[in-house]
């Protein structure tokens, strides 16, 4: 029996839209149905660019949304924000709300082994403004100065869920008073590498963002200045690639080699996209020392813990 090409490879796009960052894949419907080589090829193209843009998937809902997030892995729910009712693990970002995640960050960082991919896609979008930005911390590793990375190389990071979210996501009102007693329901704090290895490419990548509370073993003046000079080489221009959306839009992205951030300049227009995570691993550093996560600090209040639950 002749074998036949596989038709949908063939049809299958992959456009880099970022020199350093970021690929457009096209000719592909996303499902739970996708065949192994199709899989693949997406998957190669994510560990290469690090964040896939995929035009035109309206005809996927909450299901099927998690039945192809499940050919890339097991699903993963977050630890304090409840699931939308009816999924198993998709989050909604509404923007009416507290959903406005527009300061620099890679997902869930405040634990030990936090997502390893990220599944978005659009909802309702803004008619302007509602960008998201996506860097490669990879990147931003390699392009650091050899005295740097070996700075980098030695330093570890305390990541914690409990912060201000009026001041950091610009949240008002009941709306961050809310959904700061949701995320901080239950306190996390875990210190990582600030730089890890990735567990399949073998790449380094800073490992940084806004979960951040201090860098290990330092004076607070001394953290803010470090944090400051290693964050800045991820969020520069020619590490980064932005995304306008439009309704259908579904991104993918390396949560273990990016940041990213939801740009928030919709004023008052409705914006709503809704994520599934992927499990990730512990991050091992150059050394080889695994993160740690200490133990729950603390819980709000009895009522928030069940509401997160």
């Amino acid at each position: 029996m002749s074998i036949q090409p596989n038709e949908s490879v063939e049809l299958l796009e992959i456009v880099p839209i970022g020199g350093r960052v970021g690929a457009e894949v096209r000719g592909v419907r996303l499902s739970g149905e996708l065949d192994a080589p199709t899989l693949d090829s997406i998957r190669e193209a994510l560990l290469k660019h690090k964040v896939l843009f995929i035009r035109g998937q309206e005809h996927l809902d909450d299901a099927d949304h998690e039945a192809f997030a499940k050919l890339l892995g097991e699903l993963y729910s977050h630890p304090t924000v409840p699931t939308k009712p009816g999924s198993q693990s998709i989050l909604e970002l509404d923007s009416q709300h507290g959903g406005r995640a527009n300061a620099w960050h890679t997902d869930v960082t405040f634990i030990d082994a936090y997502p390893s991919a990220s599944i978005l896609r659009s909802i309702v979008i803004p008619a302007t403004g509602g960008d998201t930005v996506w860097s490669n911390t990879a990147a931003a590793y390699d392009s650091l100065p050899q005295e740097l990375k070996v700075l980098a190389e030695s330093l570890w990071a305390i990541h914690t869920n409990a912060y201000d979210y009026a001041a950091t996501f610009q949240l008002k009102g009941e709306a961050a008073r809310l959904y700061g007693k949701t995320f901080a329901s239950t306190v996390y704090e875990t210190e990582h590498p600030l730089v890890r290895v990735h567990p399949e490419t073998g790449e380094k990548s800073l490992l940084l963002g806004s979960f951040v509370k201090r860098i290990s073993g330092v004076s607070a003046t001394e953290s803010t200045r470090l944090y400051e000079i290693f964050q800045e080489h991820i969020t520069r221009l020619e590490n980064t690639v932005r995304w306008h959306w439009a309704v259908g839009d579904v991104v993918i992205w390396d949560n273990r080699t990016t940041q990213h951030v939801a740009v928030n300049d919709y004023g008052d227009q409705h914006r709503v996209v809704r994520r599934v995570t992927l499990a990730g691993e512990v991050p091992i550093s150059v050394d080889g020392k695994r993160s740690v996560t200490h133990l729950p600090l603390a819980l709000v209040s009895d009522e928030s813990t069940e509401s997160a639950s």
